[in-house]
């Protein structure tokens, strides 16, 4: 009876033993979770075109053109500029680069080369000269900084004096000159058109109107002008230029093109439009074609 009795406590124990050791709960083995089809990716929008994945408009040939730095004296200043020209024997038109805010940058410079090769001898003026120079400041913001304080007869006469070493070179024809600028040069070009008669030609590549619209009375030679729709600070006064250099009968012509914005000639910076620069080169050498290589 005694070993029957052990015997029964023992399973009993043994019993409590395994319930202790089981899982309250019991989870169950989940599902795996099915595989999602693939999905085709979203074409993102289009950036704002940036520095250029094609070659910009203006192919230049090194073995037709030769460049320089050159000095000339403005004043009681030295005037820095960036020379390209022909490499070729005879007489050439003459042009003027005016630079954007940003003082006479490597882009600038590589315009200047671009019109070279095309048969002009082109001089990019440094007018940030009279405060060192371009190279002085070494960020852009203290170049656009600088650029702020230069007053309108300093660059004016810098101009002039870019005009008349233009006019000294022997391979310049001296009544062929004209003036082309981008951004803050382009309004530039313009004004100086305003204040030099002696330009045979003017082009505008997004530039503001004078600040005294009528002075456009004083302009004596025809006048390009090359603006992005998107530019809306400059555009939007394009129609009072026009009015203006019709009332009087001043030859201008411009072209607004769709989808640009400001300074997109430039294929160095982040609103380079490639097709809006590939189809204004052609127009502004055809521009200057007409009335610079006339003779």
């Amino acid at each position: 009876m005694i070993k029957k009795m052990v015997l029964i406590i023992l399973s009993l124990a043994l019993v409590l033993v395994l319930a202790g050791c089981a899982s309250p709960t019991t989870t169950p083995t989940p599902a795996p979770t099915p595989t999602p089809p693939p999905v085709s990716p979203v074409p993102s929008p289009s950036p704002t075109p940036s520095p250029a994945t094609t070659a910009p408009p203006g192919y230049v040939n090194p073995e037709m053109v030769s460049s320089s730095e050159v000095t000339f004296r403005n004043e009681s200043f030295d005037i820095k500029a960036y020379l390209s020209k022909p490499k070729s024997a005879g007489s050439f038109p003459g042009l003027i680069i005016i630079h954007e805010n940003r003082g006479l940058t490597p882009h600038i410079q590589d315009v200047a080369r671009r019109f070279a090769n095309q048969g002009y001898v082109a001089l990019a003026p440094d007018l940030l000269s009279r405060l060192g120079g371009t190279g002085k400041f070494p960020t852009t913001e203290e170049a656009v900084a600088a650029i702020g304080t230069l007053s309108t007869s300093g660059v004016i006469s810098d101009l002039n004096a870019a005009f008349a070493y233009l006019q000294s070179l022997p391979e310049v024809r001296k009544d062929s000159i004209g003036v082309i600028g981008y951004c803050w040069g382009g309004g530039n070009s313009l004004l100086f058109a305003t204040r030099n008669s002696n330009l045979s030609a003017a082009v505008v590549y997004y530039g503001p109107n004078p600040a005294n619209i009528a002075d456009v009375a004083n302009i004596t030679a025809p006048v390009l002008g090359i603006y992005g729709e998107e530019d809306n600070r400059i555009s939007m006064n394009v129609p009072a230029l026009a009015e203006a250099m019709k009332r009087y009968n001043k030859p201008f012509e411009y072209k607004m093109y769709a989808g640009a914005a400001h300074a997109f000639f430039n294929d160095t910076g982040t609103r380079y439009h490639p097709e809006a620069a590939a189809a204004a080169w052609p127009i502004t050498l055809t521009f200057l074609q007409e009335h610079l290589k006339k003779q």
